[in-house]
C-alpha cells in the first residue's frame, strides 16, 4: 500500500504516516496497534512487544540528563543490548576504564574540551559502567585489546599502574572476557579500526554493528554486515592471547610502569 492508501483506511494524514516511516515522529502504542491491524500482523506477543517499545521509546534515557552527548543513541542501544563483543585497537573500552584514566582519554581526546563538558562525559561514561555490576542481569562483555592500548601510555605511569590493575580484576569476572592481541601476530582483521557488535535478549531485535568515528558515528544492521564482523571478531579471538596468558601479559605491563614518573 502507498502512504495514501495506509492513511485513507487509518482516517490520519498522509504526511503523518510518512513521518512515522521516516522515524522523524514518534510512534503511540495506539498507532502501532492500528498499523499491525492493518498490515495483517496476527501474532498478539508481537504486537504487544512493538506497542511496549513505543511507550518506551517516549521515555527520554538517564544519559539526556547529561546534555548534548553525541553517542547518545549507542548508550540507548548499550543499555538494552545482553552482549557486547568489542575490538579496540587504541585505548582501554570506556566499559574498562577508571576514572584517571577516563579523565586523561576525554582531556587528550577532545580538542578545545570545557571542564564542564568534560566533567558530564566522565560522569556518563563511569555511569555506564553499572551495566558491568549489575546484580540480576549483568551485561556479557568480551573484550579484545590490541598491545597498543596497554603500552600507550595515558595520563601517567601511576594512572597506567591503577588502570591495567582495575582491568585485571575486571577481567576475572565470570561475565567479562578480556583478550589481548600482541604486536607480534601482524595483520589482522581489525587492522581498520574499533568495532563493537551488540546482540540483545529479544529474538525481535537485530544484532547491531558500531563503528565509532568522530564526526559521524556508523551503525550497520544488514543480516550480511553483522555476519561478517561476527567473522571477523571470531578471527581477533582466535588469534589473541588465552585469557589466562592475557591475565600474565597484562602483568608484565603492569610491572613495567613500575618506578617513578
Amino acid at each position: 500500500m502507498t502512504t495514501q492508501q495506509v492513511a485513507e483506511r487509518l482516517l490520519i494524514s498522509q504526511p503523518k504516516i510518512s513521518l512515522l516511516e521516516n522515524g522523524r515522529r514518534l510512534a503511540k502504542p495506539r498507532d502501532v496497534r492500528d498499523l499491525c491491524g492493518l498490515y495483517g500482523v496476527k501474532d498478539q506477543r508481537r504486537v504487544d512487544h512493538l506497542m511496549q517499545l513505543s511507550r518506551e521509546s517516549g521515555q527520554q534515557g538517564w544519559w539526556n540528563s547529561y546534555g548534548d552527548i553525541p553517542y547518545g543513541p549507542y548508550i540507548g542501544l548499550e543499555a538494552e543490548a545482553a552482549s557486547i563483543r568489542l575490538y579496540e585497537p587504541s585505548v582501554i573500552p570506556g566499559l574498562l576504564q577508571t576514572s584517571a584514566y577516563a579523565r586523561a582519554v576525554i582531556a587528550g581526546t577532545i580538542p578545545h574540551v570545557t571542564a564542564e563538558q568534560a566533567g558530564a562525559r566522565l560522569q556518563v561514561r563511569l555511569r555506564r559502567q553499572d551495566r558491568l555490576g549489575a546484580p540480576r542481569d549483568p551485561l556479557r562483555l568480551w573484550a579484545v585489546l590490541d598491545e597498543s592500548a596497554l603500552r600507550r601510555v595515558v595520563g601517567s605511569r601511576g594512572v597506567m599502574r591503577e588502570q591495567l590493575g582495575h582491568l585485571t580484576r575486571l577481567g576475572a569476572q565470570p561475565h567479562i572476557t578480556v583478550q589481548v592481541l600482541p604486536h607480534g601476530v601482524g595483520a589482522h582483521p581489525g587492522v581498520s579500526g574499533q568495532f563493537s557488535l551488540l546482540e540483545f535478549a529479544d529474538a525481535a531485535d537485530m544484532s547491531v554493528v558500531y563503528l565509532e568515528r568522530f564526526t559521524s558515528d556508523v551503525y550497520l544492521e544488514k543480516r550480511s554486515d553483522v555476519r561478517l564482523y561476527r567473522d571477523m571478531y571470531a578471527h581477533l579471538q582466535a588469534r589473541a592471547l588465552s585469557p589466562d596468558n592475557t591475565r600474565h601479559f597484562i602483568d608484565e605491563a603492569i610491572n613495567s610502569y613500575a618506578g617513578p614518573e
